[in-house]
């Protein structure tokens, strides 16, 4: 098949699995389409929202429509490495034998993140970049696809641990849960409270989901797109040449290298999602704000104006 024939099936499948999330999740269309592209680039994404908006519903229905494994790991205070990863035992035979943990999915469900410590929130690292884990000094490799889709409560901040820059950074999106419209919450009602049970079919197999990958790395990109994708990342940080009054004034970090290589890889696959053969600098603009509100860090003086993350990610734009 030519990249051109896989790009059109891409979009018809794209449109197909979008209509099966439906079926479960009403509304929380970005969420949505965010949460597919980030499978569709090999990435792993953060979803914030307050409780009952469906966060871990969403989770689990996307890796049905994808037809892919999902394990569900509640991150508690007291939840170790071994807990997420696995541990050796000894056997019958006095042999230690290797029990593998709940990492060893296709796609990962890290529900409410910011509730376990440092030590265990780092027990992801590891997978979540380099897709293997080192236990006792043995290096395990993870079946792809693999994805951790991290969910995080921003109002009940007590008792929490919140995630380091080194982590967020592997985060692809972060995303934001809004509150259902009139509308939809009525209909959200409806569904969940009748007797019907509504059924999602698998659109993708894990081997579709790989040759997708690989087909959005293929497509060409302009050099002055890939330009304009650096150039608003080295505006975020306060000390670059390019850094803009507000970014001076209201920012302490900016982002690094990690954002530009996913907004390129974003982008590629926000144009491939509506049938384009090239991304162009509205497809980059579309992708911005999830891919740079995580990356970059506020000042006091920030927080003291009630200015935020999203409104100086849309000034650079």
């Amino acid at each position: 098949m030519s990249d051109v024939q896989a790009v059109n099936d891409l979009v018809k499948k794209y449109h197909l699995l979008q209509s099966e999330i439906g079926k479960i999740i009403i509304g929380q269309k970005d969420a949505v389409n965010l949460t597919i592209l980030s499978v569709f680039c090999g990435g792993h994404s953060l979803l914030i929202g307050v409780p009952g908006l469906a966060k871990t519903l969403l989770v689990n229905t996307v890796s049905d429509a994808l037809g892919l494994n999902f394990k569900r790991i509640q991150f508690t205070p007291d939840l170790m490495p071994s807990d997420i990863l696995g541990s050796e035992i000894l056997d019958e035979n006095r042999q230690f034998k290797f029990i593998k943990g709940p990492i060893f999915s296709n796609i990962i469900l890290a529900d409410e993140i910011n509730r376990t410590p440092p030590k265990t929130q780092a027990a992801l690292l590891e997978a979540m970049q380099e897709r293997s884990v080192t236990i006792s000094g043995n290096h395990y490799k993870l079946q792809l696809p693999f994805f951790v889709l991290a969910t995080q409560n921003p109002i009940e901040q007590e008792g929490t641990y919140p995630l380091p820059e080194a982590q967020l950074d592997r985060f692809m999106f972060s995303i934001n849960l809004e509150y259902p419209t009139f509308k939809e919450e009525v209909e959200v009602v409806i569904n969940t409270t009748s007797n019907q049970i509504q059924k999602v079919n698998a659109i993708f197999s894990g081997e579709e989901i790989i040759e997708i990958q690989q087909l959005i790395r293929k497509i060409p990109i302009t050099n002055n797109v890939v330009e304009y994708a650096v150039k608003l990342v080295g505006k975020t940080r306060p000390k670059s040449p390019e850094a803009t009054e507000i970014v001076k004034n209201y920012l302490d970090w900016g982002a690094g290298p990690r954002a530009s290589q996913n907004l390129v890889l974003a982008a590629k696959a926000h144009a491939s999602v509506r049938g384009k053969f090239s991304p162009d600098i509205e497809d980059v603009k579309a992708v911005a704000i999830p891919i740079l509100s995580h990356r970059i860090v506020k000042n006091y003086k920030a927080e003291a104006e009630g200015i935020t993350i999203s409104d100086i990610i849309k000034t650079l734009l």
